[in-house]
């Protein structure tokens, strides 16, 4: 091995254990290894940073950018609502969202798969009350098992069937992949729904939890729009669908003042105003699902608001302007262009609409107030903004254009017509533009440190294959397989291909790694189909790091996960798709 081989080796050896151990964070040690490796000399000063700029960096950093727009435009609760339900056992839902991801990732890119059900996971588990680390395991694990199926699943299998159509003179066709994809996917979604999810530590990421039990919850106002739907059909008719996303309906305001119970027989008129209690996030899904608006219909500051909107949770002390008064009393309408969306003010009454109710010390207000002077809202009234939670309202009228522009993408991307960060980076621009997402927010949703995670980690992985170590390790493997048999070297090409995978990207993986396939095939006087299927399998399944594969950098935020987490799941997953995958192999693939 040359100087610069054993230092790249050192340094990756060093990387991963400290990230094994935990004590340091990831991304200040993925740092300031790549910083070492530039004082070593190892890596080129002038690709330092390279990896910041790196297609798979900007890929993550876009996607989360773009599942917080389908979140805002309400197409994640209409997922939700048509396909998850939040009172499944873990296990079913693992498996009903890991089969779906499956699916969609078999004919549309892994990371937009993930992109599109992320949310969605996470919302199923803010709504059953536990953690989202696990589930958003899982579904990263299924949504890049599916993309072995196809051709256009995943990077590595077009790669590979490039080099096949370079070295054989044809390439692989679209469902060649399928015998072998569609058995290791189906073995392992089946792994990570009966087992694998049980294997994760628990752990709050502070996504999925309210984080705020300790408030009550808020009573809240929802307006019937004149041709609404539900006008003239009774009340129990929205019974149902307030309690599976767990809001309760106290009564109807009519007429402006008079408060009638929630009979079940009440017959809906246009302009009623429906008065729930419910936790903010639940209160904005209902009102959404149900077409339903935030606030009175006649209130001038509500419909002046638009979509330049934000909510606002704000705590009101001793001494605060309006402690004493209502929202009417001190022109919080007119004044600031704000309006009180809901109160809660635990163990008493509130008996006046919510403009006109005054405000006690200790109340806590949800307010929808501009967005750009939130801020000054809560400063103005003299409360106290409580901890960010992310609230924000819901374009529920723009749910069909926020899906159409990222399946138009998804779309262009999967046939090759548009490169997949231009397309995310043209969905995330139209978003803006449509005020799905609002431009003060927008890098709100970037998980930082996964984003240096990545940028340090590619120019190492980089190096060390201009280094010639992963040459070096592909010679190693010809020498180790020579006189083994057929399944034997099969088995190992797989290993060392999962190996080299989990450290470095998958496309570059699936390139070192084919042409030794070839090589081993030739020495042997077998056809090389069998290898570079080997090859196809072991270079999507990168399970045992969150750097092998984007799904499984992007899960990294969100999950609360640590490093070492990743192998507790990937090591058994990874041996279940080499025990698998090798029969079938040999089995559809003759020798």
């Amino acid at each position: 091995m040359t100087p610069d081989q054993i230092t790249l080796f050192a340094l990756f050896g060093t990387v991963f254990a400290l990230l094994l151990w935990g004590r340091f964070r990831y991304d200040l040690v993925a740092f300031s290894a790549l910083l070492a490796g530039v004082v070593l000399g190892v890596v080129p000063a002038s690709d330092a940073f390279s990896g910041f700029g790196h297609p798979a960096t900007l890929v993550v950093a876009l996607v989360l950018i773009v599942s917080a727009g389908l979140v805002r435009s309400g197409a994640v609760f209409l997922i939700t609502r048509t396909l998850i339900d939040s009172t499944r056992r873990l296990g079913a839902h693992i498996a009903i969202m890991g089969g779906i991801g499956g699916i969609l990732s078999a004919f549309m890119n892994n990371v937009a798969a993930l992109a599109l059900l992320m949310p969605v996971d996470i919302a199923t588990a803010r709504k059953a009350g536990r953690s989202p680390g696990l589930s958003l395991m899982p579904l990263s694990f299924a949504t890049i098992l599916g993309g072995m199926i196809t051709l256009i699943g995943t990077p590595p299998n077009i790669i590979i069937a490039t080099i096949r159509e370079d070295s054989l003179g044809q390439p692989f066709a679209m469902f060649d992949f399928a015998p072998v994809g569609l058995v290791a996917a189906g073995v392992g979604i089946a792994f990570v729904a009966l087992i694998g999810w049980r294997l994760i530590p628990e752990r709050d990421s502070g996504v999925g939890g309210d984080g705020m039990k300790s408030i009550a919850p808020y009573i809240a106002e929802l307006a019937f729009p004149e041709d609404h739907k539900l006008v003239g059909t009774p009340l129990r008719d929205l019974l149902e669908p307030a309690e599976e996303v767990g809001v309760s309906i106290i009564g109807v305001t009519r007429d402006g003042g008079r408060r009638l119970g929630a009979r079940k027989t009440l017959k809906i008129h246009a302009g009623d105003v429906l008065v729930v209690e419910a936790e903010p996030e639940a209160l904005d899904e209902f009102r959404s699902g149900q077409g339903l608006k935030m606030t009175e219909a006649d209130t001038p500051a509500a419909e002046a608001l638009g979509d330049n909107a934000t909510l606002l949770e704000v705590a009101i002390p001793e001494g605060a302007r309006i402690a004493g008064r209502s929202a009417q009393s001190i022109g919080l309408g007119w004044r600031k262009s704000s309006v009180i969306v809901g109160l809660s003010r635990r163990g008493k009454r509130i008996t006046q609409r919510l403009r006109r109710e005054v405000v006690q010390p200790g109340d806590i207000l949800l307010i929808l107030a501009p967005t750009d002077s939130a801020e000054e809202v809560a400063e103005w009234i003299g409360g106290l903004t409580l901890a960010d939670r992310g609230l924000a309202v819901t374009q529920d009228h723009k749910t069909w254009a926020a899906i159409a522009l990222f399946a138009g993408a998804v779309a262009l991307a999967s046939v090759g017509l548009l490169y997949l960060p231009i397309a995310l980076g043209l969905v995330v621009v139209g978003y803006v533009l449509l005020r799905i997402l609002p431009l003060a927010e927008l890098y709100d949703h970037v998980a930082w440190p996964v984003i240096v995670l990545l940028g340090s980690m590619i120019p190492l992985g980089a190096a060390l294959e201009a280094s010639g170590g992963t040459a070096l390790i592909a010679g190693a493997l010809v020498g180790l397989t020579e006189g083994l048999p057929v399944w034997a070297t099969l088995t190992i090409l797989m290993v060392v291909t999962m190996t080299l995978s989990d450290v470095i990207n998958n496309n570059a993986t699936a390139i070192v790694a084919a042409p030794v396939g070839i090589t081993i095939a030739q020495s042997l006087g077998v056809s090389p189909d069998p290898f570079l299927m080997a090859v196809a399998i072991a270079a999507s399944a990168a399970f045992l790091t969150p750097i092998g594969h984007q799904n499984n950098t992007l899960i990294l935020g969100p999950g609360g996960y640590r490093f070492g987490d990743y192998w507790r799941v990937g090591l058994p997953l990874e041996v279940l798709i080499i025990a698998v995958s090798v029969p079938m192999i040999l089995l559809v693939w003759p020798l």
